[in-house]
Parts: structure tokens; C-alpha cells; sequence
């Protein structure tokens, strides 16, 4: 029985993985073809060197090398592992950078669910403050409706969401944001436009045009209804899926509409056929808000975020949370 033969028989019986190292100290002798040159490339003593190799041939049970006095040969078999062995040793590289990079706060992707009424009035900031302070983050947003939001956050789908609260949700952590008033919008001639101090009981007869079903808002906007003392009966037209759509229906004379105070410069700017209307203290108001799984592993780095981004919205017409 030959050398190899035992060695690979050996190989067979010890079940033996091979190591990091002697991984490591194979890969360095393929390049160089030699010991001396390999050992110092990987700062290795020649001696450790040939012996990682040899335990290497002995835990895989293939002879890798031909050794000479004067040189060094890769074996056809050590010719086809050299490179198997690189591609491992590359791919523990990548692992340990990704590690590091999970390691560092603020790096790598951060996929954030964003409901539609809060998007098109938020992102803005939230995106001028990852751009600005966080430039390693790698953001990816989607907007979705809160129940869809909620299901991608406990699935792993998501990792936070920016959203309205409470959610009410077991497992899921709330970092409040905000508060903002609920604002009414009516067509330029009506009775209510441009008022500061409008009583909520006047919501109990207006036709009133909210979003379609599954949208947070237009359960809210029901909510401040019915403490109005809206009765059931009172006409809700229901017939949009987006506020751009909904201030487009008020402007043609079908209705009024509630809007979150974020939302409005947006959305009646541009169109001399909508007013504004405030309500009396207390206003209706909505809460705004970071959520997370409970325990979260990036609990410290999304509760910075939160406060940097309670910062970055000082300026918008809303009550940031202290």
C-alpha cells in the first residue's frame, strides 16, 4: 500500500475537516510555489507552514504536492483544489467584511415600509438625513398600506416601518415621531374655508370624502366622526385611493376632506379651487411613528434614528415628540 493510498484511506476514516489555516498555508505555497516565500507571505514559520499542508493532504487524503529539493510542483489534484481552496478563503473574506459591516451602525440595507399617506410628505426629509449623515446606509423603501406594512415587518421582509400609530400590534415596538393636526379642506366658496376655530361638531353633516377601504387614514378620519357625533347615516363618499385624488374631488364641488397637516401645502398648493380650514383646540390629530420587531438586533441603531430624524423634522408643520 503506497503513500497515498493510506493517506487517503486515512482521510476517509477520520472524517477531518480542513481548517482555516491549513487552507490558508495550501493557497500560499499554490502561488508561490515555495515553502520559504509562502511562509513569509502569510507570516507563517516554514516548519507550521509544511506541516499545516501535510495535515491538509492528510485530513482531505490527496496528495497536493511534489516536493523536491531543489522546487516545489502542485500535484493535477493540487492544481484543481488550489483553486477550490481560493474560493473558499475569498468567500470567508466577504463573510468576515459583511460581518463587519453588520457590526458598524448605519451600513448596509435598511428596507424601510412606508404607508402611502405619510411617503410623499416624509421622504423627503427622511432621505436629505440618510444622505447627509448616513451615506454608508443603503435605504430601500416601500410604500404599502399598513396591514401590509405590518405582515413584511414580521415576515423579515421589512425592518422598520414609518407609519401611523397605535398599532396595538404584540411584538412590535413603537418610536413616536410626531404629532400632527388633521386640517379641513373644502372648495374655495364654502361656508367653513379659511376658518381658524371650526367646532368638530361641524363634521357631523358635511359630505365628507374619505380614502378606500384598508387605507389608515380613512379609519382615523372616522374615528374623529364619530367623537364629532357623526351618525352612521350621514353621507361618506368613499371613491379614492389617494389624497392627490381626494382634494381633486373637494376642488370639483363633491365634498370636503380631512387631511393630515404634513400633506396640505402638497396637496392645495397648487389649486386656487381648494381652502383650508382649522379646527379649534384641541384639533383632531394623528400620531406618527418609527415601528420595529420588539428586541430587535438594530434596536440601538433604528432608536438613533429615531431621534435624529425627530431632528430633521423640527421644520414641518407638526409636534415633535420629546
Amino acid at each position: 500500500m503506497n503513500t497515498m493510498t493510506r493517506a487517503r484511506q486515512s482521510g476517509k476514516q477520520s472524517g477531518k475537516q480542513p481548517s482555516l489555516a491549513q487552507l490558508r498555508a495550501f493557497a500560499a505555497v499554490a502561488e508561490h510555489l515555495h515553502f520559504r516565500d509562502a511562509a513569509a507571505a502569510i507570516g507563517m514559520s516554514q516548519p507550521a507552514l509544511s506541516g499545516a499542508v501535510s495535515a491538509l493532504e492528510e485530513a482531505l487524503g490527496v496528495q497536493l504536492l511534489e516536493r523536491t529539493t531543489r522546487r516545489v510542483l502542485l500535484s493535477p489534484a493540487g492544481e484543481r483544489l488550489a483553486v477550490r481552496a481560493k474560493a473558499v478563503l475569498d468567500a470567508v473574506g466577504e463573510l468576515m467584511e459583511e460581518a463587519e459591516a453588520v457590526r458598524a451602525p448605519f451600513t448596509g440595507v435598511l428596507r424601510l415600509g412606508v404607508i402611502p399617506t405619510v411617503a410623499p410628505y416624509l421622504l423627503p426629509s427622511v432621505l436629505r438625513l440618510v444622505h447627509e449623515r448616513y451615506p454608508e446606509l443603503d435605504l430601500q423603501v416601500h410604500e404599502e398600506q399598513t396591514s401590509s406594512l405590518l405582515e413584511g415587518l414580521s415576515g423579515g421582509r421589512l425592518d422598520l416601518l414609518l407609519l401611523a400609530v397605535p398599532l396595538g400590534v404584540p411584538g412590535v415596538t413603537e418610536l413616536p415621531l410626531f404629532d400632527e393636526d388633521f386640517v379641513l379642506v373644502t372648495p374655495e366658496e364654502h361656508w367653513l374655508g379659511g376658518r381658524q376655530d371650526v367646532p368638530r361638531e361641524a363634521l357631523k353633516e358635511l359630505p365628507l370624502l374619505l380614502l378606500d377601504e384598508g387605507h389608515c387614514l380613512r379609519d382615523q378620519a372616522l374615528d374623529i366622526c364619530r367623537e364629532a357625533g357623526r351618525t352612521q347615516g350621514a353621507p361618506v363618499t368613499t371613491t379614492a385611493a389617494g389624497l392627490s385624488t381626494l382634494v381633486q374631488l373637494v376642488a370639483g364641488g363633491l365634498g370636503v376632506t380631512l387631511l393630515p397637516r404634513t400633506a396640505v401645502a402638497v396637496e392645495t398648493g397648487r389649486d386656487p379651487a381648494l381652502t383650508t380650514a382649522y379646527f379649534a383646540d384641541p384639533a383632531p390629530a394623528r400620531r406618527v411613528a418609527l415601528a420595529m420587531r420588539a428586541g430587535a438586533a438594530r434596536q440601538d441603531e433604528f432608536e438613533e434614528f429615531a431621534s435624529a430624524l425627530r431632528g430633521a423634522l423640527r421644520g414641518l408643520p407638526v409636534r415633535v415628540v420629546s
